[in-house]
């Protein structure tokens, strides 16, 4: 399979150390020196402007690495050219800019077999492969609800970066970081029919967002108690999954997060201290290779289809916009 890369940073970086055997074969980044510099890793062609590239008859899977406000103009540019693609996170800057994305992504899907992924890249963490292995057992009985926190405590001029502009961004922490324990809650518990919760900025200089605060509820009324936050100072990633008979809890993402591990708590037949195991993932995270092979296999039909696609982050998006409207927080319309 031959990949371009269309945004060619830190994530850009990590999708290209992460292709096995694919073959990248061009780079396309507004600064063309970055594209220039991935590329050489494999003699791919370098280019400043994107268009040619999907459009290129040696191209047949486009990975959308840029900020948000590229996403889904390249990504529905990708799919009319006949291409897979794989699109970061969050997808697109708000629900309604991503809808044409996904109704000209099905029809193509249905005459030319295109398959798009959206990154959501922490379901394939060691941590929660493990849970989705334990939840599909039922080794927690029936899900009743869970809490999650996420958040990191930015730096020096953190309120000047692209991330603080909503026409680049389309809000704040939680279009960035808050997407995630959306995708990740409704992988969980599925969809969510009552969204309550408001978006604030607290303590950073910019007009979108550094906290978000979100009860999300499921038409069985499992609960999902959410926050993502840019004043953690102290980075950090906890979700705590409960079913009847037993918890989850997955803490850490590796790096600066600390060590990614996970901790199951197994309720006893008379109740009491739970029964206690643990698995921890101090070594190389290994989730980006394992998500691209996955969509290599749903590609070339050796594997059903199970990854996130746009009607997945569609609904992340839609719970997004529904707490910036409520709370009147700047987002992207």
């Amino acid at each position: 399979m031959n990949v371009a890369i269309i945004g060619c940073g830190l994530i850009g970086k990590k999708r290209a150390d992460a292709l096995g055997d694919a073959r990248l074969v061009a780079c396309a980044d507004r600064e063309l020196e970055r594209a220039r510099g991935l590329a050489s890793r494999t003699g791919a062609r370098a280019a400043a402007d994107w268009r040619p590239i999907v459009e290129a008859a040696d191209v047949d899977l486009v990975i959308v690495a840029t900020p948000h406000d590229s996403l889904a103009e390249i990504t529905l540019a990708a799919v009319r050219a006949g291409k897979h693609v794989l699109v970061e996170k969050p997808a697109a800057r708000s629900a309604a800019e991503l809808a044409p994305v996904v109704a000209q992504a099905e029809i193509e899907a249905e005459r030319r077999g295109v398959v798009v992924h959206v990154g959501f890249n922490h379901r394939y963490h060691r941590a929660f492969r493990k849970a989705r292995e334990l939840v599909d057992q039922g080794a927690l009985g029936e899900l009743m609800f869970l809490r999650a926190r996420y958040g990191h405590g930015g730096r020096v001029g953190y309120d000047r970066e692209w991330r603080a502009d909503v026409a680049i961004s389309g809000g704040g922490e939680l279009i960035d970081q808050g997407v995630h324990l959306i995708d990740l809650s409704r992988w969980f518990l599925g969809d969510f029919t009552a969204v309550d919760g408001t978006a604030v900025t607290a303590f950073w200089d910019m007009p979108v967002d550094d906290n978000a605060f979100l009860m999300l509820r499921t038409a069985r009324g499992q609960v999902a108690w959410l926050h993502a936050s840019a004043t953690e100072w102290k980075n950090t990633f906890s979700m705590e999954i409960y079913g009847r008979v037993g918890k989850l809890h997955i803490e850490g993402l590796g790096g600066s997060y600390g060590t990614e591990r996970l901790t199951w708590y197994r309720m006893l037949p008379q109740m009491g201290p739970p029964e206690t195991a643990a698995w921890e993932y101090p070594m190389a995270d290994d989730s980006w290779a394992v998500e691209f092979a996955e969509l290599v296999d749903e590609i070339g039909g050796r594997a059903a289809r199970r990854s996130c696609g746009l009607r997945d982050a569609l609904a992340a998006l839609e719970v997004v916009q529904h707490i910036y409207e409520a709370s009147g927080h700047a987002h992207h319309p």
